[in-house]
């Protein structure tokens, strides 16, 4: 089969497009042909050698994807060769505590396909059959491969982790990333009576408007901390979503109106910053951080996306022997929504 794997931590240029062997299912397994990968920035981090966790060489990317079943070594009572399929894109172990409680998010056992699995930048993948849901026959492989990780990860964020509640005002930062154009989705759907998003161009927020933004800052030319302030006539928001970190972490702060709560799930420009203490509680403040999605949540968000309900945003499809220009469009940040591969 074909892959696009790297041999080494480097740039762009280390994805190459060559030869492996097909995998063979074990028992308790599906074969998946691949149609559609997503591109997430962690795995530009993995590429990159940065996210501080270790893979094996020649390693091959990619967390969620989609395509039909190749191939079934076990019962399978739901499915059968030919089936439509998306893959939940964690393996939790379904044993240890947070298991057992709905929690999957934290297993401490869980494995992750594109990381100590191997992942979707290939025609074939190995996966549990316990991982495989059914795609229904009007959504694209692209859109569901597009969907998973940015809609459960906007789910957790805004509704599970933030509470959100119908008629609270919300900041999301960055509309123009994937998690970001799926949390402004969630807000409307969830009936926030004020969406204020932030990106770093004109055109990014006019697709953040459309897909129902309130209040647009372009945080390249005004200080979002400050009209912030301006919208909310000095009180804030209820819910911030912030997944940028660094100064960006710090200057949210700022808009957190009395007892709100601002939800971390990301540090690319900054993983340690100061923190005034002070402010938490005298004004009951509130901080949580944010892993994932459950399974629970994943099927939830692609219900909804089968629905019509939230619509993944595609900025472009590549063919997996481009996987390497896919990777300097994520890194150029010069795109919205979601980056696909094609094996």
């Amino acid at each position: 089969m074909k892959v696009a794997w790297f041999h080494k931590f480097g740039g762009p240029e280390v994805l190459v497009h060559e030869e492996a062997p097909k995998p063979a299912p074990k028992p308790g397994e599906a074969l998946v042909r691949v149609r559609a990968v997503g591109i997430n920035h962690v795995d530009i981090d993995h590429r990159a050698g940065t996210s501080r966790i270790p893979v094996e060489f020649p390693h091959i990317l990619g967390r969620e994807f989609a395509g039909e079943i190749a191939a079934l070594n076990g019962e399978a009572a739901e499915f059968k060769e030919g089936d439509r399929v998306w893959i939940t894109c964690r393996i939790p172990c379904r044993r240890c505590e947070f298991c057992l409680a709905g929690r999957d998010n934290l297993c401490v056992q869980e494995g992750y396909f594109g990381l100590d699995i191997p992942g979707g930048y290939a025609e074939y993948v190995c996966v549990p059959i316990a991982n495989l849901n059914a795609l229904p026959a009007h959504v694209r492989y692209e859109d569901a491969a597009a969907a998973q990780i940015a809609f459960g990860t906007a789910w957790h964020v805004l509704i599970t982790r933030g509470f959100l509640q119908a008629g609270q005002s919300v900041l999301i930062q960055a509309a123009g990333s994937g998690i970001g154009s799926a949390a402004v989705q969630v807000a409307k759907l969830a009936g926030a009576a004020a969406i204020i998003t932030t990106a770093s161009s004109e055109k990014k927020l006019e697709h953040a408007k459309a897909l129902g933004a309130t209040h647009l800052i372009n945080y390249s030319k005004e200080n979002f901390a400050e009209r912030v302030m301006e919208i909310t006539g000095g009180r804030g928001v209820d819910v911030i979503m912030e997944h940028i970190g660094g100064e960006v972490f710090t200057r949210s702060l700022q808009c957190l109106a009395r007892g709100g709560i601002i939800v971390t799930v990301g540090a690319h420009a900054g993983e340690v910053v100061e923190f005034d203490i002070i402010p938490f509680f005298r004004r009951e403040l509130r901080l949580a951080g944010s892993k994932n999605a459950s399974v629970l949540e994943l099927r939830k968000v692609m219900a909804l996306v089968a629905d019509g309900k939230l619509k993944p945003i595609v900025h472009k499809a590549f063919p997996l022997a481009q996987a390497a220009e896919a990777h300097r469009v994520v890194e150029s940040r010069d795109f919205f929504g979601k980056v696909i591969l094609l094996p």
